[in-house]
């Protein structure tokens, strides 16, 4: 009896100390793993976290640019440190600190010198036009609403952004165009290093971010019938006139439309031709009717407006780039915004008929 006790005590101390050793050796690779990439310090790196980011998805970005060693050890550091408090904006770290000391920074609670000034966080919604952006800036930053349209207005300098980016051409300096840029400042979170920052580098960050978003449908669009000016133009009165789910067929509509030689009669462009916002009132009659390049109620108009009438999200640009095929020419929406789609005027305005007697009836 007392043997065979020595023998299960023998067992379970190498068995501790098998465990032991296991968790040492384990402890001391963790420790390791979040430890420094390098021992001495290189170059600064520059690193951005951006709105939506969390410590979690940061990981391959650290891990990509030589900051930790592991992915999975520092996500094991997270489970077990559980950090707040993550910052938007751009940081400077080094792959001689540790995983502890690069999230107190993505924290801020090191010293200032760890991070760069990014004092300003704005946002320009999707579907806005430029007359909202030219607001946006005025309020969150030191520029005005006229240092906006102004810019707009110079000749050289839109000169300068058609010889820098691929999906801008001479066709933005139509001086019919209410806003040279309309259209194409990507809407976005962005950050900015303070409230000085010039309407030059704001436009510069929306039109890189611009760039990003169409690159990978560049040869569909170069393949296109349509102008990537015409593309952006379409993909504005598709997001202004539905949400995400109907855009595709709502795309198909209007291609119908175009291709049977009738007028789009979209309401959006009217506002737009008449400088009204949706939000603001309903229209008059005699803007209703005006004749002008934006608006495409009147029956002689065909074909699409001049230039956009916001800045659509990529999600219209997709639509109008593979639309749903229907045979309807017609659609209306209720003030819950669900789509009816119909063949002819007459189903169409049974639809409303309809709409107005449940009291659906949409009005701006």
């Amino acid at each position: 009896m007392k043997k065979t006790f020595v023998v299960i005590l023998c067992v379970l101390i190498v068995l501790v100390l098998i465990s032991t050793i296991g968790f040492l050796f384990g402890y001391s690779y963790y420790k390791e793993q979040i430890g420094p990439v390098t021992k001495e310090c290189q170059e600064t790196i520059a690193f951005e976290v951006k709105q939506g980011d969390t410590f979690y998805s940061l990981a391959p970005r650290l891990k990509s640019m030589g900051l930790i060693n592991s992915e999975d050890m520092y996500k094991i550091y997270l489970k077990l440190n559980k950090p707040e408090g993550l910052l938007v904006g751009r940081f400077k770290l080094n792959s001689c600190y540790s995983v502890e000391k690069i999230v107190e920074i993505l924290q801020g609670k090191t010293d200032k010198k760890d991070r760069e000034s990014t004092d300003i966080v704005i946002t320009f919604k999707e579907g806005k036009n430029m007359r909202s952006v030219a607001k946006t800036i005025a309020s969150n930053t030191n520029n005005t609403e006229d240092d906006v349209y102004a810019l707009l207005k110079d000749e050289t300098y839109l000169k300068e952004l058609i010889n820098t980016y691929w999906f801008l051409d001479d066709t933005i300096l139509n001086k019919k165009i209410y806003y040279s840029l309309e259209g194409y400042l990507y809407p976005n979170t962005y950050n900015f290093k303070d409230k000085n920052v010039t309407v030059k580098e704001i436009f510069k960050k929306l039109l890189d971010e611009t760039s990003k978003q169409l690159e990978p449908y560049r040869q569909e669009i170069e393949k296109s019938k349509y102008s990537v000016h015409e593309i952006l133009t379409f993909a504005s009165i598709v997001e202004l006139e539905a949400g995400p789910t109907y855009r595709p067929e709502v795309a198909g509509v209007f291609y119908n439309r175009l291709n049977n030689k009738i007028s789009l009669g979209s309401d959006v462009t009217t506002y737009y031709g008449a400088k009204v916002d949706m939000a603001e009132r309903d229209l008059y009659n005699s803007e209703i009717i005006a004749i002008n390049d934006y608006n495409t109620r009147p029956t002689s108009f065909l074909g699409l407006p001049i230039g956009p009438i916001c800045n659509p999200s990529v999600s219209s640009i997709k639509a109008v780039l593979n639309p749903k095929k229907t045979d309807a020419f017609y659609f209306v929406s209720d003030n819950t915004g669900k789509i009816y789609f119909s063949k002819t005027l007459n189903e169409q305005n049974q639809t409303i008929a309809k709409l107005k007697r449940e009291g659906s009836w949409e009005r701006y």
